[in-house]
């Protein structure tokens, strides 16, 4: 049985993608430094991706297909792992966005120091 000419075209732009994001888009080649630092880059991949077609008679009793496929793929560096003797630690190329657990050790200071106001209030 032949293929439909869709799932040729879904095919061909899925082989596609796959050869342009793999793991080593996402984490990079590790990198040694002269004195002995491995550098492994992280990178952020998204993509998106596309796709339709449609079969249609032509006035010979023909069939006829068109389609298209698109797809678009954003990747941007955003740490580094490096490595050293038996020390790991993650280094963040820009300011990351803090998780709800950051936002609130943030804000331990700023309620100790109301309650700790609230208290001297209240012995007065």
């Amino acid at each position: 049985m032949e293929k439909e000419p869709i799932n040729n075209l879904m095919e061909t732009t899925m082989q596609k993608i796959k050869e342009m994001v793999d793991t080593n888009t996402v984490i990079g080649e590790p990198i040694v430094t002269a004195d002995g630092m491995t550098l492994i880059p992280v990178s952020k991949v998204s993509f998106g991706f596309v796709g339709g077609g449609t079969d249609f008679n032509q006035k010979n009793d023909k069939s006829g297909f068109g389609g298209g496929t698109g797809a678009g793929v954003n990747i941007v560096p955003v740490a580094f792992i490096t490595v050293k003797g038996h020390r790991t630690e993650m280094i963040y190329i820009s300011p990351r966005e803090p998780s709800p657990i950051d936002k609130i050790l943030d804000a331990v200071p700023d309620v100790l120091d109301k309650v700790s106001e609230f208290l001297d209030k209240d012995k007065e």
